[in-house]
């Protein structure tokens, strides 16, 4: 299997997370599910970062918006409104990043709270560039080919190969969005 290493991915979002609220305060998380591999690895891989690299940041109750924007802006909304101490919310998907953005929004507090996404969508682009949303991380869909291609070549020949092949991530942010390496793995 060639797929991003979701745990290393979101790591390097806790990583951003942890610089820009400046390793102190209330983080929320949105995550899509809690059965799939895909959102135990991007929880663990953020709550694992904050608990080891940014103790100093008190991280909520992780939350669960099925990856549903309207759901995943009432869950932000109440995560604000019960937590007016708030100053990140990390949104493990495009849909809970984009609900949390709009949650966000609906309370008034852009600018106030750090949004950090996963994926990308003409909505999370729209708010990189804007400087609403700080930033996210993306999968690597060319390296998956790419990685898909080399895998297969390697085992006609008889190699054996690992179970699984990491296909990389990036973190982009307002600085980066239109570099091409990172413009290439965009999605709208």
């Amino acid at each position: 299997t060639v797929a991003t290493d979701n745990k290393a991915a979101s790591a390097e979002a806790g990583k951003h997370m942890c610089e820009l609220v400046g390793g102190s305060g209330t983080v929320g998380v949105i995550v899509h599910d809690q059965t799939s591999v895909t959102g135990q690895d991007r929880r663990d891989g953020f709550l694992d970062f904050m608990k080891s690299d940014c103790a100093g940041v008190n991280v909520l109750e992780v939350q669960y918006g099925g990856g549903d924007q309207a759901k995943s802006a009432d869950i932000a909304k109440s995560m604000i409104a019960a937590n007016p101490d708030i100053k990140g919310i990390f949104g493990a998907n495009e849909g809970s990043a984009v609900g949390a953005l709009k949650g966000i929004e609906e309370s008034g507090k852009v600018g106030a709270i750090v949004l950090i996404g996963f994926d990308s969508g003409a909505a999370q682009i729209n708010a990189i560039k804007s400087g609403v949303m700080a930033g996210a991380v993306t999968q690597d869909p060319i390296g998956m080919g790419a990685g898909v291609v080399s895998a297969a070549v390697k085992a006609i020949n008889g190699e054996t190969l690992p179970a699984q092949i990491p296909s990389g991530y990036m973190w982009f942010d307002k600085t980066n969005i239109d570099d091409p390496e990172i413009a290439a793995v965009l999605y709208e």
